[in-house]
């Protein structure tokens, strides 16, 4: 049998398809086929081509619509939470995924890996995670049908201004391929190992409606330049994309791996965090809204990122020395003429306020058990209002300090500082902390004049409660988040997601939590009802 061989362009390695004379025979019938301009591009279709070039085209549009091997891809296989590499070689580049298995493979030419499987296994259509086409091997050619737009709709999600704005209020749930309900942007993250100290942060990160809006859309920052070699884009990129997936209305499953994301994070820190480690959620939370901020060319203004835009506020610090006891009531008159002891002032930005908890009691009740003490919000807030001093000591001196907040920001990280760390080993306090979760009155911490400059209002409201249980060693850490649309609050840790009463996150042992300002409109609602 006569066989004709065409090297075909524009594929990865170059490799050339061998057609047999019943395929060119089929190739000279005169069809009829209706090529979107898009394919026509794709396929090398343009005005300057010859009446027999268009129609060569046509009918390999035609052949590569009618795959007969569609009905065995599984879509309840298919993962692209992971990194793209090849599972044999470990390369990224020119990666494809099987759609029968899910498993990743490198080149679709001759002896590739991706090749080798599709011959041994009999598994026949792939898909470049790169440039998002689907190909048949080992027959190797484009795959085109508009049944696996849901499969590139799941690898890449996008979101229009308008389906952003409805995630908002939307109360639908959604279905998943294996039938499981779920809610977008209430869904588990996987815990590699001991990765659940980031899952939380990046579960609360998640509904902070600014940030959430801006990485849903890519075009707010895929053409952000950075300096060669800078690596901290990738930061960017990741969440960008983990953003997309734990909203995505049509995912294939109601749960989402941070693999990539969280390999980011490694990278990025230089190991400071890992997934096989169990670390502190208070240490990420401010070096990954950091390294956010200067990875999207973000500078001192207040405008310069999406993060400042969203966290950054403004507090007075008032610090004074204090003056040593052993120095004699001359030197003290001396000292204090010379103004080094005086209170000084000075203007400083804030991304998050952190407050220290009363120490715990040291003694047993009647019953010998361990008191579990409690205090309330505005107790540990009053270290804000510009009249509480405190003591801190350094090697050297000793300071008192006053706090005074000056600038409420959209949205208020409050770190409650539950361990203390020592030579030998790190202390936690189990202290509760009584919050309500509705109407905080920040304004209460501004003076007059300050609290007279916020016109958007000062009453805020919980968003986001992330809690550590047990030890510090053994504990571990879940998250409480509020869905806005439906106005439920949800409890998750990793993959667990439940629904929870307001009443019980004030039972917890909260760790880091996270305010939204109350719009205008709504403290009038709140007023009248």
């Amino acid at each position: 049998m006569k066989l004709e061989e065409e090297t075909k362009n524009g594929t990865d390695t170059g490799e050339t398809v061998v057609k047999t004379e019943k395929e060119i025979e089929d190739s000279k019938a005169d069809v009829k086929v209706d090529i979107k301009p898009e394919t026509k591009r794709e396929l090398g279709d343009s005005d300057d081509e010859s009446p027999a070039d268009r129609k060569k085209i046509k009918q390999e549009a035609r052949v590569s619509r009618h795959c007969p091997y569609l009905d065995t891809i599984n879509r309840g296989v298919l993962d692209f939470d992971f990194e793209k590499l090849c599972s044999i070689s470990l390369s990224r580049i020119n990666v494809y995924a099987c759609l029968v298995c899910g498993k990743y493979f490198q080149g679709r030419g001759n002896n590739t890996h991706a090749y080798t499987h599709s011959v041994s296994e009999g598994h026949r259509v792939f898909l470049n995670l790169e440039s998002q086409r689907f190909y048949c091997l080992p027959d190797n050619y484009e795959v085109i049908d508009a049944s696996l737009g849901d499969i590139l709709y799941v690898l890449n999600p996008t979101f229009s201004s308008d389906l952003i704005k409805r995630l908002e209020t939307s109360t639908k749930e959604s279905r998943a391929f294996d039938g499981s309900m779920y809610t977008p942007g209430v869904v588990g993250l996987n815990n590699i190992k001991a990765n659940d100290y980031c899952n939380v942060i990046l579960h609360a990160l998640s509904h902070v409606e600014g940030l959430r809006n801006y990485f849903l859309d890519e075009n707010n920052y895929k053409n952000i330049k950075r300096p060669p070699g800078d690596i901290s884009f990738l930061l960017v990129q990741r969440y960008g994309e983990l953003i997309r997936k734990l909203w995505n209305p049509k995912n294939f499953k109601a749960h989402v791996s941070p693999h990539e994301m969280l390999q980011s994070i490694v990278l990025c820190s230089k190991k400071k965090f890992e997934i096989t480690k169990q670390g502190d959620a208070g240490a990420v939370l401010p070096w990954f809204l950091n390294s956010l901020h200067m990875a999207l060319g973000g500078t001192k203004k207040r405008s310069s990122s999406i993060i400042y835009k969203q966290f950054l506020g403004s507090m007075r610090i008032h610090t004074k020395k204090i003056m040593p006891t052993d120095v004699d009531p001359k030197r003290q008159r001396e000292l204090q003429a010379s103004g080094e002891y005086d209170w000084k002032v000075e203007e400083s930005p804030f991304l998050f306020l952190t407050s220290e908890l009363p120490p715990p009691p040291l003694f047993k009740d009647e019953f010998h058990e361990n008191i579990i003490p409690q205090v309330s919000l505005y107790n540990i807030l009053s270290k804000f209002n510009g009249q509480t001093e405190r003591e801190y000591k350094t090697y050297k001196d000793n300071f008192l300090k006053k706090f005074e907040l000056v600038r409420l920001p959209k949205f208020i990280i409050l770190f409650i500082k539950r361990f203390t760390k020592n030579t030998f080993f790190v202390e936690k306090n189990p202290t509760i902390v009584n919050f309500p979760v509705k109407g905080i009155e920040f304004g209460d911490l501004l003076s007059d004049e300050d609290k007279a400059k916020h016109k958007e209002g000062t009453t805020y409201d919980l968003m986001a409660n992330i809690v550590h249980d047990g030890s510090w060693e053994k504990g571990s850490y879940k998250v409480h988040v509020l869905h806005k649309g439906s106005g439920q609050w949800y409890e998750m840790q990793d993959l667990h997601v439940t629904s929870i009463l307001p009443q019980m996150i004030t039972l917890t042992e909260a760790y880091i939590q996270i305010y939204e300002r109350r719009e205008p409109e709504a403290n009038v609602k709140m007023e009248t009802s």
